[in-house]
């Protein structure tokens, strides 16, 4: 069992890169390795709801990651290990009263990096930093509810985590679940009716602490359960922190009740870092190995990947892996070919291959003139995908898509970007195409 769970750990370890970090909290964050034998290899889930998304969803990048790191091919079975244990992803729930235990929750439940004192603070968080370091301290008085947006990978969740831990060390009870594990188990107390048992875990709270509410986009009853619970705590002088990936005001699938409610706070952006907190933000991370010749490599990286700093140090995790895995010392003629093997032309053309894939259309079909309706969103896919994880400009976009003029490529991302909060059908597929792509950028730089 040990030996086990230490490969599923660094297994765990990859696949938190790889997915998004929703998937990765509410399906892979609670499973363990449970046994290892005969080419096959069992993971213990908490229920059969996890059990079954996995083996639909990422039951192919699992079984790569696994074998990667085993050295073979490999099968991957998810189980429900306690068959009594039937219910939802829980909610993560800590204080400091409940008779000893709730060190351990704590533990499981906040990652204990995602801190206030090493949260790197730059012009584009500031308001926010100090505006959660508030209501962390002062909960339910100063700024209710407190709205942070901004696009992936800023450092949102690092804050909610940082607020959580600074809440319980103060001895209050807090709450912290995702859009997705509050569905998951709303839609769980309606099929169980047991509803109000699901709303009362709300009541004997100090904080909520919710994670990617874009994601109750067309969950008309899920939204009118939050909407309760929302002015029950508010009610209540309990403090709300909400993250999102856009303002309230820009939030069209809510009704004006709940934006409005959204907005009765403060609302605070956190905006791409500039190069010096980029700069800083990989100097934390590196500090135990920092030596002049690594400074150039962080500054190769800050200046060859901005806006997204989870995939800064996804960048910065990988060099290191290589470094120790190889032997070799990370130099900035490493890091340059490394970054620009996986930037540039390469990833366009990775982005066309793997979205023409998944819909089963020849690669060609993209860059292509036909104007069915499946080709078309595939290419309205793959521009998105270009500019929403590469900043690629919308001139470039339409070049690399059959030399079409950019107003083209700008109206191919707009669709989609319009359409991914409100279309669940349309977020899990452009999910499964970004695990596909990350998976196989993982495969490039271990090469």
């Amino acid at each position: 069992m040990g030996a086990t769970q230490d490969i599923w750990e660094r297994a765990l370890g990859e696949l938190q890169i790889q997915v998004s970090k929703a998937n990765y909290t509410t399906w892979l964050s609670n499973t363990q390795g449970l046994s290892h034998q005969d080419n096959i290899f069992v993971v213990s889930v908490p229920n059969i709801f996890v059990a079954e998304w996995l083996s639909k969803r990422l039951y192919s990048l699992v079984r790569n990651t696994l074998a990667n790191i085993i050295g073979k091919n490999i099968d991957v079975q998810f189980v429900v290990h306690n068959q009594d244990q039937l219910q939802a992803p829980s909610l993560a729930y800590a204080n400091q009263t409940d008779g000893g235990t709730s060190s351990k929750v704590r533990r499981g439940k906040f990652n204990p990096r995602y801190t206030f004192d090493n949260f790197v603070v730059g012009d584009c968080n500031r308001l926010a930093y100090a505006a959660a370091v508030e209501v962390a301290e002062n909960p339910g008085h100063t700024y209710n509810p407190l709205f942070i947006h901004g696009t992936t990978g800023q450092g949102k969740t690092h804050l909610l985590h940082a607020i959580g831990h600074t809440a319980i060390s103060n001895g209050l009870r807090v709450a912290c679940t995702s859009a997705e594990q509050f569905t998951t188990e709303f839609v769980l107390g309606v099929r169980q009716k047991q509803v109000e048992d699901f709303r009362g875990k709300f009541r004997n709270i100090h904080i909520l602490l919710f994670d990617d509410i874009q994601f109750l986009a067309n969950k008309k009853q899920t939204l009118q359960c939050f909407f309760h619970t929302f002015n029950e705590l508010y009610s209540n002088t309990y403090q709300i922190v909400i993250t999102s990936d856009q303002p309230p005001k820009d939030m069209t699938m809510l009704s004006n009740k709940l934006r409005s409610r959204l907005e009765w706070g403060l609302v605070v952006p956190v905006q791409p870092p500039d190069f010096e907190t980029r700069l800083s933000i990989l100097r934390a991370k590196a500090e135990a190995m920092l030596t002049p010749e690594l400074e150039k490599v962080l500054q190769i990286i800050a200046e060859k990947m901005h806006g997204n700093v989870r995939q800064m140090e996804g960048a910065l995790a990988y060099l290191t892996a290589q470094a120790k895995l190889s032997g070799v010392e990370i130099t900035p003629q490493i890091v340059n070919r490394l970054l620009t093997g996986t930037t540039g032309n390469h990833d366009t053309k990775l982005i066309i291959h793997t979205v023409a894939n998944y819909f089963d259309l020849p690669t060609e079909e993209l860059p292509g003139r036909k104007r069915d309706r499946n080709i078309v969103l595939a290419r309205q896919i793959a521009m998105y995908l270009m500019r929403e994880e590469n900043n690629y400009s919308f001139a470039q976009i339409g070049k690399e898509l059959g030399n079409r003029n950019h107003a083209t490529a700008i109206h191919g991302y707009e669709k989609i970007a319009s359409e991914i909060n409100i279309n669940h059908k349309l977020h899990d597929q452009i999910a499964e195409i970004k695990e596909t792509i990350n998976s196989s950028k993982m495969a490039t730089y271990c090469e």
